[in-house]
């Protein structure tokens, strides 16, 4: 994998002008940070758009919105290695995340971007870019998560409408969004890839039952969506009928390149909050952070997620050179997935019976690295499984035969 990973050159290093945009953004953060509300709770969703868009029509005021957009669809213009050093001080000064804005800025925005239409980009593209509009996705369904092609939501074409009939799962947001990117089957009759059309779904229609789902955490961010004979105009439709798989696997593109990287960089606050934690849990008279073995499995994430920051930095430099992040994206989300979960079971090893408690317990930071290892489980699977992830770096990087 060495051997892959090392065939493109690479340059690590800040250039004068990348380190004057890291001071500017610097200087814009801490002088607008203190002004910005306490988040919200997690559940009253009324107050959490209010908070997310807001923060998102900041970043817009300031021209921070679309940071890596094209200039001429209102983002920055920005650089592979500008969008990560934004992701990075945005993360270092504990700025708020894109939140329920991350479809539409990371996935359905570049979509349209590449592949929309000039009428669709000048409706969608400002609309997203200032937080006016939430978007979400609507790909998995009950019997299509991994094998994301055999979905079959069916939309069959009534004149100007397509006529919408089936079900969407682990829709984020959908009870709140404005719009939603779908993929629909609109062939049944060929080879499934190629029957698939993507779809912009007003969230507003007629038909649709949108019922959300309580998560291990307690949380309501995702969705089952029912639809009955939902209509939606063919002119929402990107790129032709029964692309929508070629269209999709850009959008996945986009959820593969950078969309980690703030997952990446909470991550390593983790690690060192864990250490600082393992100072004051005591154990038989002595601190937690005593014991050795203890002390070198928290080095040894360190120093990995480390090395995944390097990994991130030669990913986005092969970006910046080719347009394309390679299999560098592929190794990335594997190992990161895999270090997560190690990550999560030290944490519970050093909270004991701490760690059956989503609450903090006896004043001390706990409760963030309950939620972290229960978080940890759906890194494995979102983007792309731990599986799909090796399927691909076999085949399409190592030529491996398909597995029968």
């Amino acid at each position: 994998m060495y051997q892959i990973l090392s065939r493109v050159a690479m340059d690590l290093r800040y250039t004068e002008q990348e380190q004057t945009f890291r001071a500017e953004l610097r200087a814009w953060l801490a002088d607008v940070l203190p002004s910005v509300a306490p988040e919200p709770h997690r559940d009253d969703w009324k107050n959490r758009r209010v908070w997310d868009t807001g923060w998102q029509r900041m970043l817009f005021d300031a021209g921070y919105a679309g940071i890596n957009w094209p200039k001429e669809y209102g983002g920055r213009g920005a650089t592979p290695t500008e969008h990560l050093i934004f992701l990075e001080e945005t993360e270092r000064m504990r700025a708020p995340y894109v939140g329920m804005n991350f479809v539409g800025l990371l996935h359905a925005g570049p979509t349209l971007v590449a592949e929309a239409s000039t009428e669709q980009k000048a409706h969608h593209l400002p609309s997203i870019l200032k937080g006016d509009h939430v978007w979400c996705q609507g790909f998995s369904e009950p019997n299509a998560g991994s094998d994301l092609a055999s979905l079959q939501c069916r939309a069959i074409r009534d004149g100007d409408d397509y006529v919408i009939t089936g079900q969407k799962i682990w829709t984020s947001f959908a009870h709140i969004a404005d719009y939603c990117e779908m993929l629909v089957r609109t062939d049944t009759e060929v080879p499934k890839h190629r029957g698939i059309t993507w779809l912009i779904l007003p969230m507003d229609a007629k038909g649709m039952d949108i019922r959300p789902l309580r998560t291990m955490e307690g949380s309501t961010e995702f969705c089952e969506v029912f639809f009955d004979e939902v209509r939606v105009p063919v002119a929402n439709r990107v790129g032709d009928e029964n692309d929508g798989w070629r269209v999709a696997m850009v959008t996945l593109s986009f959820e593969r390149g950078t969309a980690f990287v703030s997952e990446m960089l909470q991550s390593m606050e983790l690690v060192r909050d864990l250490a600082d934690l393992a100072k004051k849990v005591t154990r038989n008279g002595s601190a937690a952070w005593d014991d050795t073995g203890l002390r070198r499995d928290i080095a040894h994430l360190s120093g990995e997620l480390d090395a995944l920051w390097s990994l991130t930095k030669r990913n986005i430099s092969e970006a910046q050179r080719t347009g394309f992040v390679g299999v560098g994206g592929n190794v990335f989300k594997l190992a990161y997935s895999e270090l997560r979960q190690r990550l999560g079971e030290l944490s519970l090893r050093l909270l004991d019976r701490a760690s059956l408690s989503l609450d903090d317990v006896h004043e001390l930071p706990t409760g963030k690295h309950v939620h972290g290892r229960i978080h940890a489980l759906s890194i494995g699977i979102a983007a792309g499984t731990s599986q799909v992830q090796r399927n691909i770096v076999a085949e399409r990087t190592l030529g491996l035969p398909k597995d029968r």
